[in-house]
């Protein structure tokens, strides 16, 4: 069992009892990772692609999908069915694999970083921020790096409120200023 799990589980009655919640069931708790990268339509060709997707899927461990255009926009030079980006979505045991790595080994060696803002929260509660280079990830061999690039980083949480999500990625040593 990876350490955020074991210590979610450890303060799932600091939580209750914190809110004053009478179910276990009402403690918050993150339900779903993502991870995003886009691309420009002009960085779309095939060894590219193939390049973004095995790096995504050694940051992830687990295989990353590309998305494609939906329709054709001419303002940005994009085609019906091009490429755009690739994604993966993590949950359970990968999910909690993720958040060890990204919270003690990936946030501590960005360059000048400071804590993650606390207003990244959106109207249902889920934390999104962004991370410059991927080569921050303890997966990647430097050495085999030929275009660095940066992802979202999307992380859903079962709250009924900001101060709930909040306190749960505290309690996960998440870096919140």
């Amino acid at each position: 069992m990876s350490y955020s799990k074991e210590k979610y589980i450890k303060s799932i009655a600091d939580i209750r009892d914190h809110f004053g919640l009478k179910n276990e069931l009402e403690v918050p708790k993150i339900e779903k990772i993502s991870l995003n990268v886009g691309i420009k339509a002009v960085d779309s060709d095939n060894k590219f692609l193939s390049y973004l997707q095995n790096q995504l899927s050694l940051i992830a461990g687990q295989k990353a999908v590309l998305t494609r255009a939906t329709k054709s926009i001419a303002g940005f030079k994009l085609r019906e069915g091009s490429a755009i980006g690739c994604k993966v979505t993590l949950r359970k045991v990968k999910m909690y694999n993720f958040l060890d790595k990204l919270v003690y080994i990936a946030l501590p060696r960005v360059r000048d970083f400071r804590g993650l803002k606390a207003k990244n929260f959106n109207q249902s509660f889920h934390y999104s921020f962004g991370i410059k280079e991927h080569s921050v990830f303890p997966d990647i061999d430097l050495d085999d790096v030929t275009k660095v690039f940066g992802m979202n980083v999307n992380i859903a949480i079962k709250a009924k409120n900001k101060e709930q999500a909040q306190f749960l990625l505290k309690k996960l040593n998440f870096p919140i200023k």
